[in-house]
């Protein structure tokens, strides 16, 4: 589905419409206004952040390319390490790097396909305030994954695909009413061991 509606593949029946343009008939017009991060981060960890961002205005013929680079920098905190080569990043600071090189052109709507897929739970909520702060800014994020929490805390709409097809969409309080009322019952909750994580280094951040 991301592949078809990105113009990487076309579609055997059917049609879609992204900002107001076909697929089939006008690939050219919608890769202008959208972007694609995948599983995987796309950047060349020879480069250094900076680099890597320059690179990807100038393959959007932008006629300032250090200005924007220096614009999302700042924007994701990234000043320290925009010197340094990708390859020496952490896992969630390529991730980073690679969502603010979406941002390159201020894409209408942005693809994310897993983009947490096997991050650690701190890089993880780091990319959540991200995508957070995007669509609050106005971007339409068009989010996969496989971790119902994560479509929990991020989705404005769910939907649900099985055997290749969307079988309900909602809003995640319209997708709990299908279920019946739970019987209530009180249970002492033990945290987990990611919640023992994130609570000693939020201790030691704020120390």
């Amino acid at each position: 589905m991301i592949r078809i509606m990105t113009t990487l593949l076309k579609a055997d029946t059917g049609r879609v419409v992204i900002n107001g343009f076909d697929v089939e008939e006008n690939p050219r017009n919608i890769r202008d206004s959208i972007s694609l991060t995948g599983q995987f981060a796309a950047i060349d960890e020879i480069l250094t952040g900076r680099e890597n961002l320059e690179m990807i205005a100038k393959l959007r013929h932008l006629e300032n390319p250090k200005e924007v680079a220096d614009g999302l920098i700042h924007r994701f905190g990234m000043c320290e390490a925009s010197e340094r080569r990708v390859s020496t990043y952490s896992g969630g600071m390529k991730r980073r790097i690679d969502i603010a090189m979406s941002l390159v052109g201020n894409p209408k709507i942005i693809f994310l396909d897993e983009p947490t897929t096997g991050l650690d739970p701190e890089a993880r909520l780091e990319v959540w305030k991200i995508i957070k702060a995007l669509s609050a800014s106005g971007t339409t994020i068009f989010l996969t994954t496989q971790y119902l929490e994560e479509a929990e805390k991020l989705a404005d709409q769910i939907a649900i695909l099985h055997s290749g097809k969307i079988i309900v969409q909602d809003t995640l309080e319209g997708l709990k009413k299908l279920i019946p009322p739970a019987k209530v019952e009180y249970i002492e909750k033990q945290p987990t061991l990611e919640e023992v994580f994130l609570a000693i280094i939020g201790k030691k951040e704020d120390n």
